[in-house]
């Protein structure tokens, strides 16, 4: 569990370790401020992938799934997050995620798969993880071997600094199942995430 009181005082080291003062006015609250953001922006820290699962994992039965040959895919895109890299605990911002899957018995609800997004986020992460993560999160709970993950983002490490390249934007896919061995299919996820600008 995330020990604010920990943070609160290491911040005020790191604040010292900067030549500040902590106990100035305009900092005097701040190790407390970033005590409490830290325990909300990493939350995700909390639960491991499988209790991820088991929180969001609210699904339908689908007997038209079942009883069909079936190739519907279920694509939400556009699920907004940020994270935080864990080389350098920079901001990984504007960050677009794509979640599809094939249905077998069930379906899930689709506010469940933005709150699995968000969760997976609140962790110190790299992209690449992210997209894994939530690829597990989702085939766990879907029951279905078919989901593809697709994200888009910046990283602050390359656009605030080293490089500084603020027009860069790092994309990662993940594709599992009958994404990855059915050409047809992969292109009709392509064309759904494409559609509309992106």
């Amino acid at each position: 569990m995330i020990d604010k009181n920990k943070i609160e005082f290491h911040m005020k080291e790191i604040l010292k370790a900067l030549g500040e003062d902590p106990e100035r006015e305009g900092l005097k609250d701040t190790p407390k401020r970033i005590a409490n953001y830290y325990s909300e922006v990493f939350e995700g820290i909390n639960y491991t992938n499988d209790e991820i699962a088991e929180k969001f994992n609210v699904t339908f039965e689908d007997d038209l799934v079942v009883n069909r040959d079936n190739n519907d895919v279920v694509m939400i895109k556009d699920i907004e997050v940020f994270s935080h890299c864990e080389h350098h605990l920079a901001l990984m911002y504007n960050m677009k995620i794509a979640v599809a899957y094939i249905p077998t018995d069930r379906v899930v609800g689709l506010s469940k798969i933005v709150r699995v997004c968000d969760m997976v986020a609140k962790r110190l992460q790299l992209q690449e993880r992210i997209a894994s993560d939530i690829l597990y999160i989702i085939e766990k709970i879907t029951n279905s071997r078919d989901v593809a993950i697709w994200i888009e983002g910046e990283h602050a490490c390359m656009t605030t600094r080293g490089i500084k390249n603020s027009a860069s934007k790092t994309v990662t896919t993940t594709f599992r199942g009958r994404f990855l061995e059915e050409e047809k299919l992969i292109n009709r996820i392509i064309g759904m995430y494409k559609k509309n600008g992106n």
